[in-house]
């Protein structure tokens, strides 16, 4: 087949989901047409550095990838002119488009998507801003507030005021927020980095574990409630796939409960009435527009137990594409199989064209 699309696939990382980012690229490659596409794999480490790949995708897990004797240095130029690779031999690979499967900080957060912007080629998923914006929770927590979208109380505190007023800012936080109060790194993915607090002695701690991963973090009330999950895509028109439920195996659905404990469970659809999955629908297409996202994301949910108030919780810009991943499995629940997924997002991002 004449005429392939010449597609850069970024996995890796300078990222604390540096290694669920390696296990997505996985299974995108595994799921690509190669009789469409011509694949260019450019891999960063966890130190920053950017190799082109040119080996075994099994190599991919658990950063095995770094021995493969195929690794060039190369990096994606910011010239437009060049439009894609510049090797470490002087070669240059122009590229049509690029998939960044690079899930948390320097990947999800516009760092990436700015480059990208900067060397005009179109890229799968949401641009620099809505990117950015979807990342910082606490930003995106201000957006939704600005377009009445409903979610938990919430506040932000960042290290520099922690610093100088800490005790009476946590004070405030429970007089607003009541125990038990979750702790988020307000950039992070994942849920690395959060905790529950359920007295102030915890709440110190879970700060102090909060602001390792960011400068700055979010403080939630708890919502007793069923934690949904929607996936969406589109540019202009975005169409909502099937809501997925998630039973966590632990006290929440942190990181190991996430991608370690088996006893997590996964519920397509979720077990809410159909007119609750069509209203997180709604809400999630709602939130989607408002935080101007593109391409793709999965936008989560909570849905109260004791009066089904539907709650924004997060919006996940990069979703992972690993095979216990939700967001390739709800569009299969509505007959778009994980390929022409694949194909449906390279193709939005053509629509939409590198000049943003």
């Amino acid at each position: 087949m004449e005429n392939k699309i010449t597609l850069g696939i970024i996995f890796g990382g300078v990222s604390s989901e540096h290694d669920i980012s390696c296990i997505s690229a996985k299974g995108i490659i595994s799921n690509l047409d190669f009789n469409k596409y011509n694949v260019v794999l450019l891999g960063i480490t966890k130190q920053g550095k950017w190799y082109i790949f040119n080996d075994d995708i099994n190599l991919l897990p658990e950063d095995k990838w770094l021995t493969s004797k195929s690794l060039i240095p190369a990096f994606i130029s910011p010239d437009a002119d060049i439009h894609g690779i510049v090797t470490s031999r002087g070669e240059i690979i122009r590229l049509d488009a690029v998939f960044p499967v690079l899930h948390g900080k320097n990947g999800e957060d516009g760092t990436i998507q700015g480059l990208f912007q900067l060397a005009q080629i179109p890229f799968v998923g949401c641009d620099a801003t809505s990117s950015g914006v979807c990342m910082d929770k606490a930003v995106t927590n201000a957006v939704a507030d600005a377009f009445g979208i409903e979610q938990a109380k919430w506040c932000a505190i960042n290290q520099y005021e922690y610093t100088e007023n800490g005790d009476a800012m946590l004070d405030d936080a429970i007089e607003k927020l009541g125990f038990p109060i979750f702790v988020k790194p307000a950039n992070a993915g994942s849920s690395v980095g959060i905790s529950k607090a359920h007295n102030k002695d915890e709440l110190v701690k879970a700060m102090e574990i909060a602001l390792k991963e960011d400068k700055k973090a979010v403080l939630e009330e708890f919502i007793d409630g069923f934690e949904v999950e929607c996936a969406v895509m589109g540019n202009n028109r975005p169409v909502a796939a099937e809501v997925g439920q998630i039973i966590a195996a632990a006290e929440f659905y942190d990181f190991d409960a996430k991608y370690n404990n088996p006893q997590s469970e996964l519920h397509i659809p979720a077990e809410i009435p159909e007119e609750k999955r069509n209203q997180v629908r709604e809400y999630a297409i709602k939130a989607y527009k408002a935080l101007s996202c593109e391409g793709m994301a999965r936008v989560d949910f909570f849905v109260t137990r004791d009066d089904g108030r539907v709650l924004l919780n997060e919006v996940n810009t990069i979703p992972g594409q690993t095979p216990i991943s939700m967001y390739p499995k709800l569009f299969e629940a509505i007959g778009v199989p994980y390929s022409e997924l694949i194909d449906r997002l390279i193709s939005l991002a053509l629509e939409r064209g590198g000049k943003i």
